[in-house]
Order: structure tokens, then sequence, then C-alpha cells
């Protein structure tokens, strides 16, 4: 247990200083937000702040930090540092930027800011990657709580009709005003993921006789690579990503961004919900290592047959916590994955929407743009439904891209300090996250062995040209930071 508190001491000592560290370089002012300048009763308009926090953590959450923590136990203990000082470093940093920047510029989304801070050709980009990996993670978020359903309901109800039943709701939650779907209900989920990552660690901790946690002093190794399986560099961090570091979310802040009534909020909204995401991505990998007994041949290979899935998830929650456990799991695997679906196609709306000027005041214009985003979700979950085995191939080209989109984010962000601090070096903030989170996607698109280039790349070899291409765009930005004057190019942040 020695570990794992030490982890959740440095996590929420990290967001007491790191976070306010984060408000000091950003600067916060007083000036009004645009829910207090421009509400527009549908996606801008003010929300009290608990509420903010709660929508923001359900948002970015799903069932991510589930179902990526308890894959990522198959790495051991050293999970643990990466779930910290990924979370603490970068993913809180992400969100806090994303969602600050977007505040001061109205509400845009990373996509717009990505123009504006880092140029035309990365706002493409930005927008061809925001768009794929909104329309995978809503398809993700339709089929994983169909199948499940239609498990739960042994087979009676088939997955299809849940399916239609999801994307019917996800339709409604997309075009009606934000506060009057997701504003009233996902306070309510938000709770549920927080009492159900609560009632898990304590039931392990009190049954420490049969399920032993983990100490990292004594078990310092890469337990996935032990058991020939992929190695932690950079697989890791692409298996957990909700909770560490995740580019989903930079499309999930902007959307608060409209919402909240103070740039003071921003800290414990922002920061603050990733923070408690890691919290909870750390308690779900600390009880899959202990559950699983992963330290054990048997134990790892057990849990790499079943993974981060509805059915680990029911393993853990039923075994610890009995028949409360399995009602809690239920709950919380259903509705989770829903409450990031319907979040995602609507901020594919508003991006799209924005691209093309839309007035999203008018139902009409929210219909024509939903409809056709909606038909690429349809059309991808009934490929999926055709044979299970295309989820695999849907969910690793959404672990990189995800990730893609983390590095984008940040490297936008240290475009937004660079151009608007007279100190150009204060950049170096969000930039050196911006590097590792490059030398990951990188080596990843090369080194992942189902995947293309995998299969003609060896993995020494992917690591190499992969840290040589960080090399190239870090060395691009750090000529820029040495060569330009600290009075150059301030860009001033709009009123």
């Amino acid at each position: 247990m020695i570990t794992f508190f030490i982890s959740l001491f440095v996590l929420v000592g990290g967001y007491l200083i790191y976070s306010r560290v984060s408000e000091k370089i950003f600067k916060i002012d007083d000036r009004k937000t645009p829910a207090i300048k421009n509400p527009d009763g549908v996606d801008i308009t003010p929300l009290p702040k608990w509420k903010s926090f709660l929508i923001e953590l359900l948002n970015i959450a799903g069932t991510g930090p589930i179902f990526g923590a308890i894959s990522g136990a198959l790495f051991g203990p050293i999970v643990f540092i990466w779930i910290v000082l990924g979370c603490i470093l970068g993913g809180a940093v992400h969100d806090y930027f994303s969602g600050m920047i977007s505040s001061r510029n109205n509400g845009e989304s990373i996509v717009k800011l990505a123009g504006k801070y880092s140029g035309k050709a990365i706002e493409i980009i930005m927008r061809v990657f925001s768009i794929i990996l909104l329309i995978l993670v809503t398809a993700v978020f339709v089929v994983s709580p169909s199948t499940l359903l239609e498990s739960l309901t042994s087979g009676n109800v088939k997955a299809w009709i849940w399916m239609i039943i999801i994307l019917i709701y996800y339709f409604v939650s997309t075009i009606v005003p934000i506060d009057k779907v997701i504003g009233k209900l996902y306070p309510i989920f938000g709770i549920v993921l927080i009492s159900m990552a609560i009632a898990v660690i304590i039931g392990i901790m009190s049954n420490s006789n049969e399920y032993p946690m983990l100490e990292l002093f004594n078990n310092f190794k890469d337990f996935s690579k032990a058991n020939n399986s992929l190695p932690w560099w950079p697989f890791m961090m692409t298996t957990v990503a909700c909770g560490a570091v995740s580019g989903f979310h930079a499309t999930q802040s902007p959307m608060i961004a409209k919402c909240i009534k103070s740039e003071k909020e921003g800290r414990q909204i922002f920061y603050g919900a990733m923070v408690a995401e890691g919290i909870i991505a750390l308690i779900w990998a600390a009880a899959a290592m202990a559950f699983f007994r992963v330290n054990t041949e048997e134990g790892w290979n057990l849990l790499n047959t079943i993974g981060g899935s509805s059915s680990s998830v029911n393993d853990i929650s039923k075994g610890v916590l009995g028949t409360f456990g399995t009602i809690l799991a239920i709950v919380g695997v259903v509705i989770c994955p829903i409450t990031s679906g319907d979040t995602a196609l609507r901020s594919l709306r508003l991006i799209v929407g924005e691209a093309i000027n839309a007035d999203p005041k008018k139902l009409k214009n929210r219909l024509l743009l939903t409809i056709p985003l909606f038909a690429c979700v349809i059309g991808i979950s009934i490929w999926n439904f055709t044979n299970p085995s295309n989820f695999n191939i849907l969910w690793r080209w959404f672990a990189w891209s995800n990730q893609v989109l983390a590095a984008i984010c940040l490297w936008v962000s240290s475009g937004y300090l660079y151009k608007t601090r007279k100190k150009k070096y204060i950049s170096l903030f969000t930039a050196i996250p911006a590097m590792f989170m490059t030398a990951v996607v990188t080596t990843y698109i090369l080194a992942e062995p189902n995947l293309a280039l995998g299969k003609w790349i060896s993995y020494v070899t992917a690591i190499y040209i992969g840290i040589g291409l960080t090399i190239v765009i870090s060395g691009f930005y750090l000529f820029k930071l040495i060569t330009k004057k600290d009075s150059d190019l301030i860009l001033e942040d709009e009123e």
C-alpha cells in the first residue's frame, strides 16, 4: 500500500502546488468569460463551478481511466510513475491550457486556437485529427456499451437494438442546449464514477491479505516485457491515456470553457478534474494488479487475456464488493462510455460548425451539422459489428490519434505562451511535455506490430527514428526560441 499512498499523496500535492504554477504562468485576470460576456443559451451558458467540474470530469473520463488503467496494470507498478508524473506535468497542464486559452478566445475550439498560435498548416492537421478522433471516440462508445448491455440481458436484447437506443440519445444530447441534458445528468453520473472508484479501493484494502498491493520498490521492472509482450516505451503511454495525458481532453475542455463564470475557476475545473481522473486511474491500476496478481505468470496471463474491459471491471467489482460491486460495475461501465460518446459528438458538431461559421443558436444549423457526422459514426459502428476483431483495429488507431492530438495541443499551448509573453522561454513549460509526447507518438506508429509500419521496422529502429524526428521538431522550436528577441512577436490576449 506504500506505493499507492505515496502516489496518491504526490498527485494531491501536485494539484496544490503545480496547478498554482500553471495558473501563474497563464496569468489569470478579472476579464469576463464567454459565459458572462456572450451567452447564447445553447453552448455558451454559465454553470455553477461544482457542476462544471463534474461535467468536465465525466466528459474527459468515461471508461478511459478504468479500462486504460486496468490494461496498464500489465506493465506492473511502474505504471504508477506514468500516471502520477504524466498527470501532473503533462495531462493536467494540457487540460488547463486548452480550457483557459479557449476561454480567452471566446470559447473557440483547439482547432481554431492551433491556427491562431501555431499557423494555418497546424490548424489543418489539428482539424483532421480532431474530426477523426472524435468520430472514433463516438463509435467506440457506441459499440462497447451496446455489447455489454447485450451480455447483461443474456442476449435477449441484441447489441444492435442497444446501439440504436444509444445513438438516439447521442443525437438528442448533441443538438439540445448543454444545460438541458448534460448539465442535469452528468453531475449525478460523475458522482457514480467517483463512488465506484472509492468503493473498489476500500474493498481492496479491506481484503489486503487476499489481494496484496504490489510495491514499486520490489517490483521495479516491466512486467509486460518480462512476459514477452509489448515493452513500456511507448506503449504504456498510449495504453494509459486518460488518467495521465489524453488529447481527447483538448476537445472537451473548450466545451466547459464556454460555461465557467470566472478565470479563477479554471484551476479547480480543468487542472482539478484531470488530477481527479488521475486518482481514479491510480485506484483501478492498483486494484487490477492486486486482484489479478500480475506479479505471477498465471495472473498476468489472465489479465492479458481479458484486458481492460467490462469483464475485468465486473470481475474486480464482484470479487471485492459482491453483489453491490456488480451493480456498481454495471452502472459505471454502461453510463461512463455513453457520457463520453455524446460529448464527443457534440464537440465534433462544434468544431465543424466553427469551420464553416454556422450559427449554433439556430436548430436548423445544428441538425444539418449533426446528421452527416452521425452517419459517419453509424457507418463505423456497423463496420465494427460485422467483425468483432475490427474493434481492436479501431482501438489502436484511436490510441495513436488521441496522443497525436495531445502532442499538438501542447505545442499549440507553447505557441500561445511564445506569442503572448515577453519572456519566450516561459513557453518551455508546455514545450517540454510536448517534446515527450512527440517522441511517444512517432515511436508508437513505427513500433506498433499490428500496424503497417510496425511490421516492417524493428523496435530498436523505431525508437531511433522516433527520437530522431522528435529532435528535429524540437530543434526547430528551440532555434526560434534562441534566435528571437524577447520583445518580438507579442500577440495580446483577446479581451
